[in-house]
């Protein structure tokens, strides 16, 4: 059992490592003639996966610092919670940990009826980090077939800076883009820049040329309404209204509705959607 004092002013990360691995208790049947009290270095060193000789210089003092992966690790063979988890990592790194993804909130049985109930509105439900977690057969007609994606993937930023295909499919692409990055800067603000929106920001201005110029513009917009042009490699254009629109009690979850333009608009997605009845 962990506990989140520290054992004294001048911690070294070799410190605080005997700390935590003197706190455990050794594992059933094994030897119980021991100097120290806790684990031994080769018990942690089996735990995490890493030689011993290894460990032993960590506990030392001596060698690199260890990767992220490793002090995951050990985040495991010495059972830390999350504050000693962040001390590893300031001792180890100079730098807090990653953060560690959250699932997304669930979307209640009645929003996603709503989103049934417009059967050629591209609709979906997003959370603050702009990951979707809900939409409807129009949408995986027009926009993305979702439920193919890994969980991952299912975000509308890394598509649209990730994907060469969405790229494409947008004569705007520029316009949208930088409307995006506008949007969801307004968005990271309004959530507290909650550590899953920051680490996508962060990430997406390490993978995306694109996205770091936008982002350096540090421009905020509100979502409101407009249009959005798209050319569909099956329906050819296609033009659509968006409009987006808080959830209720929905811890940060908005949802967003794409409404054909025209006539022909409702019948192209109703064409593709008889296509997908078809091949499903």
């Amino acid at each position: 059992m962990t506990t989140n004092s520290l054992p004294g002013p001048a911690l070294t990360l070799g410190g605080f490592l005997r700390d935590r691995r003197e706190r455990l208790s050794p594992a059933p049947g094994a030897p119980s003639r021991r100097r120290t009290p806790g684990l031994r270095r080769e018990e942690v060193a089996t735990r995490a996966g890493v030689s011993v000789t290894w460990y032993t210089w960590l506990e030392q003092g001596r060698g690199g610092p260890p990767s992220d992966e490793v002090l995951e690790r050990l985040v495991l063979a010495l059972e830390l919670d999350a504050a000693s988890r962040e001390v590893l990592y300031l001792l180890a790194q100079q730098r807090p940990p990653p953060p560690i993804p959250t699932p997304p909130p669930p979307v209640p049985a009645s929003l996603q009826r709503v989103l049934d109930a417009m059967p050629t509105s591209p609709a979906y439900v997003q959370t603050p980090a702009w990951d979707v977690v809900a939409w409807n057969a129009a949408a995986t007609a027009v926009l993305s077939d979702y439920a193919a994606l890994p969980p991952g993937e299912r975000n509308v930023l890394r598509r649209l800076f990730g994907s060469a295909s969405v790229r494409t499919s947008l004569p705007d692409w520029e316009t949208h883009a930088r409307f995006a990055v506008a949007v969801f800067r307004l968005d990271v603000a309004r959530a507290g820049e909650s550590a899953e929106a920051v680490a996508l920001a962060a990430e997406l201005q390490e993978t995306s040329a694109d996205f770091r110029r936008l982002w350096a513009e540090n421009e905020m917009r509100s979502h409101g309404v407009g249009l959005k042009r798209i050319h569909h490699p099956i329906a050819g254009p296609l033009t659509l209204e968006y409009s987006a629109f808080s959830v209720d009690n929905g811890n940060g979850l908005s949802m967003v509705v794409f409404t054909p333009a025209s006539p022909a608009d409702v019948r192209a997605i109703d064409l593709l959607l008889s296509l997908r009845a078809r091949t499903s």
